[in-house]
């Protein structure tokens, strides 16, 4: 029977069209799913729309488009941007989704309210739409803002709803995390979630009025005059998507998600609200969180006021899918901030992919040209080993894809010393079959990070009779 491997991405607001910090996420996310698929598991991939948010809402009104029409839109626009990247998701779940989405969230909160976790209370605070979170003052920076997003104002909320006993779970949350059964990848994140919690943790508002959500988002069971909070429904979407509260059957055999890939801004839903969510509803939670970093473009934060939001389908559309998933893969550590440069792109695809990879295909496939080869196919699992297999486990990319350039650079430099243009007869064959070989290992370990480059090379390589083809990357000018 295989394993199963069960990993989500972040569910992206979807008030705007997605820029490179949603590409990244979904490259890494399949990424780790395409490795998990080589080793024989049974994975299931899950994204969606996080639509009832009131910046969505707001987002509309200023388009001046009803709610529905704005975000079934732009939900297509990450649908497709996905698609584009190569990167495969099994269940795209919408947070609009009344079908699914909307009883399965109406069942994790009757949960919650059995176990005497909600109750209502009147609330003053400040608020920011961005984040979707009220924030204490000693939380926001020296000019009274949100540290996500600067420059905005908070807004000053005041009204009754419903809250959750979030401090109960203080303690047990902490001890998930500690001992590993809540396993936070990077350490400093999963330090910086410790000590949120050792500062202590006060109850959270999980509703709004109908009034201030503009009456969009999930209904609260049994209060008609509330919408649940964002981030208690968004939540959700990844048990929603996989049968909660509708299909008890697909949702034993795919809960507890095995890793939640996230960016480092939206840690404390969940490393704390959705543990303690979970926990008052008597269910399992996540395995593991992987939180990765930020893209800066050319040093400064991404901004639509700035005019340097990069949008991840012109950059395909000029130079492949491929070259952009390895620039962002091995070029940026996913536990440090990554400045996005398309300068030091066009460099990085000359250097590696044109140079490195895409010569030594070429000049072994035009040596080995009309030859004929007996061809051994490789097992992934027998050759995911060292430094590789380790980096990919720890979501290391960079240094799983340098563990893999290094192997490029043996196999030119066995090519420079045996010299197999001087060859002929059992000689070059011997040298050849040697250099081939070298190459299917790099394509083989290449799969999860450039499937599309990695089929056309084994493809090409698979022998008996092999043929020189097209520049794998042709030169950037």
């Amino acid at each position: 029977m295989k394993k199963k491997f069960y990993i989500t991405s972040a569910i992206p607001y979807v008030n705007s069209s997605p820029h490179v910090g949603h590409a990244l996420e979904f490259i890494q996310t399949d990424t780790i799913a395409r490795y998990h698929k080589l080793l024989g598991d049974d994975v299931l991939t899950l994204s969606g729309g996080d639509e009832n948010a009131l910046k969505n809402v707001q987002a509309a009104e200023k388009a001046g488009a009803p709610v529905q029409e704005f975000v079934d839109k732009n939900n297509k626009l990450f649908e497709a941007l996905a698609a584009k990247l190569n990167a495969q998701y099994d269940v795209w779940q919408k947070g609009s989704d009344q079908k699914h989405h909307f009883p399965s969230s109406q069942q994790l909160w009757k949960l919650c309210k059995q176990n005497d976790d909600i109750y209502q209370k009147s609330y003053e605070g400040l608020y920011c739409v961005g984040c979707e979170i009220f924030y204490e003052p000693e939380e926001l920076n020296n000019q009274g803002e949100c540290l996500e997003h600067p420059g905005k104002p908070l807004q000053k909320v005041k009204e009754k709803n419903w809250f959750f006993r979030l401090s109960r779970y203080e303690q047990q949350i902490k001890e998930k995390i500690q001992s590993g059964e809540l396993d936070i990848v990077p350490e400093k994140r999963k330090n910086e979630v410790l000590a949120f919690l050792d500062r202590g943790l006060e109850d959270i508002s999980i509703s709004r009025t109908n009034e201030r959500a503009k009456s969009w988002g999930v209904p609260v069971p049994g209060d008609p005059t509330q919408r649940m909070y964002v981030w208690f429904d968004a939540l959700n979407i990844y048990q929603s998507g996989v049968g909660f509260g509708w299909d008890e059957k697909q949702y034993q055999q795919w809960w507890p998600a095995d890793v939640h890939v996230i960016g480092k801004g939206i840690t404390r839903f969940h490393a704390v609200y959705w543990p303690a969510f979970l926990l008052s509803a008597g269910l399992k939670l996540p395995k593991a969180i992987f939180v990765h970093e930020y893209f800066t473009v050319n040093g400064q934060k991404m901004s639509k006021t700035l005019g340097n939001v990069i949008d991840p389908i012109a950059l395909i559309e000029k130079y492949g899918v491929d070259p952009l998933r390895y620039y962002f893969l091995a070029k940026f550590s996913p536990f440090n901030d990554g400045d996005f440069s398309e300068e030091e792109f066009k460099k990085t695809y000359n250097a590696d992919l044109a140079n490195g990879l895409g010569n030594l295909v070429a000049r072994v496939g035009k040596l080995a040209e009309n030859l004929n080869f007996k061809i051994k196919t490789l097992n992934f699992i027998d050759i995911n080993t060292g430094e590789y297999k380790k980096a990919l486990e720890e979501y290391r990319f960079n240094d799983a894809l340098a563990a893999v350039w290094e192997k490029i650079k043996a196999a030119d430099k066995y090519i420079d010393e045996n010299e197999p243009w001087k060859l002929t007869g059992d000689a070059l064959n011997n040298v050849l079959k040697q250099a081939i070989n070298r190459i299917l290992e790099i394509a083989t370990l290449l799969q999860p990070f450039l499937p599309y480059t990695a089929e056309k090379i084994l493809k090409q390589f698979k022998g008996p009779t092999i043929s020189s083809q097209p520049p794998l990357f042709p030169r950037l000018q």
